[in-house]
């Protein structure tokens, strides 16, 4: 896929995630997500951040923070939150369309829409069909990067494939299941692990537990 081609993938998920949590009542947003110490509400806020941040401006945050990215991130999100869960959604609808982004690749974006829509998803009991070929992007992605989050150091030494798609990657015990399980066992969300199978999936286990 080129970058004309995963923006639209991008946009659609922000628009899905955003009419999920139209239903939300206020203490929903509350809820707490696979995000350590962050509510759903914070994350969405995060992901607001993330799209409306230009290289510039994410270049004079990290000066301002001296090269604190963890502080950086809790500034901008800051930023984005609003004071109710509704007023944090309305500037989420806001940049479901924006093509603004860190100096980050597109595809990076995109894993970001998808794996934070899950942190806040899956704590609420909310289910998102995503398409086949945007989670094996995803995955193709993640196999090969450590950039944004410890995924190909993760499942080193290990054999993934899915049970729903063409995704396959790697040597070693097997660990099998949905794409969307895969994805989310590799950026070390544990809360997928259980829709995960093979032999290979005890030592994905400790690893998303460092």
């Amino acid at each position: 896929m080129t970058t004309d081609d995963i923006w639209p993938l991008v946009h659609a998920e922000r628009a899905a995630l955003a009419d999920d949590l139209a239903r939300l009542a206020e203490p929903d947003w509350a809820t707490p997500s696979l995000c350590s110490a962050l509510t759903v509400r914070e994350v969405l806020a995060h992901l607001t951040a993330a799209a409306s941040l230009t290289p510039l401006r994410w270049l004079a945050g990290v000066i301002r923070c001296r090269f604190d990215f963890d502080r950086q991130v809790a500034m901008r999100l800051a930023e984005h939150l609003g004071t109710t869960g509704a007023e944090t959604l309305e500037r989420f609808r806001a940049v479901v369309e924006s093509t603004t982004k860190p100096p980050i690749p597109v595809v990076a974006m995109l894993g970001e829409t998808v794996v934070h829509g899950e942190d806040i998803r899956r704590p609420l009991g909310i289910r998102q069909a995503y398409p086949t070929p945007t989670l094996t992007r995803l995955a193709e992605y993640y196999r090969g990067s450590d950039m944004m989050v410890l995924a190909k150091g993760r499942i080193g030494g290990l054999r993934l494939e899915a049970t729903d798609g063409p995704f396959r990657t790697g040597e070693g015990p097997l660990v099998t299941g949905p794409t969307l399980a895969l994805v989310m066992a590799m950026t070390g969300r544990g809360a997928h692990l259980d829709d995960l199978t093979g032999e290979g999936l005890a030592t994905l286990r400790e690893r998303c537990q460092r």
